[in-house]
């Protein structure tokens, strides 16, 4: 991460060791979107040392200021809040666009339903039961129908803890989407009590 400072900047090489690591730190959660610079702006005030320090992050500024005796310690501070500022955009980024697109949804809901009628005047065209009992055996090899349960349409990421939160006594499973790794879980309450957790 390219750091540029304003100000006087005298560190020994232990605190420029440990700010080093604490910038990768920042330049890991802005990766996503590859903008990897900060501007540390340094001013005395009397006996405080403030510490202000700028990135940008999908093209907005963010800015974090802090003051301390310490200079190390106010820009430790500095980039406590930056962190703090950058998850919380990035959830906020992240709830706002995982909605479906209204058209698509509109799009999709009649060939589905076009598709399930024709399945359903062929069945009803046969008049002898036994026939169609035995057609439907071969529709569905597998033994019987799958329905949608749990559907995740409108609901947030949430953790491991949240889904044990919300699977509570009365449910055997949940399935969600996990907040880390964006990928769809299933959480299954085993009959000893334990859970299983199965990852996509």
């Amino acid at each position: 991460m390219n750091v540029s400072y304003t100000g006087v900047a005298d560190f020994t090489p232990a605190q420029q060791k440990k700010l080093t690591s604490r910038f990768t730190k920042l330049a890991k959660l802005l990766d996503r979107n590859g903008e990897k610079e900060a501007h540390v702006v340094l001013t005395a005030q009397r006996h405080l040392q403030r510490a202000e320090i700028t990135v940008n992050y999908y093209g907005h500024p963010l800015v974090a200021l802090e003051s301390n005796p310490d200079t190390l310690t106010a820009i430790t501070s500095a980039l406590d809040k930056l962190e703090k500022q950058i998850l919380k955009v990035r959830t906020k980024w992240r709830d706002t666009t995982r909605t479906p697109d209204a058209k698509a949804w509109a799009v999709s809901q009649p060939k589905e339903k076009a598709a399930a009628k024709p399945a359903k005047s062929g069945n009803a065209s046969k008049t002898p039961a036994k026939p169609a009992k035995s057609d439907s055996r071969k529709a569905e090899p597998t033994g019987g129908r799958i329905y949608r349960v749990n559907s995740t349409k409108n609901r947030k990421p949430m953790t491991l803890d949240e889904a044990m939160m919300e699977i509570g006594t009365d449910r055997d499973h949940i399935s969600y989407l996990d907040a880390d790794t964006d990928r769809v879980h299933v959480l299954v309450r085993r009959k000893d009590g334990h859970f299983d957790l199965i990852e996509s």
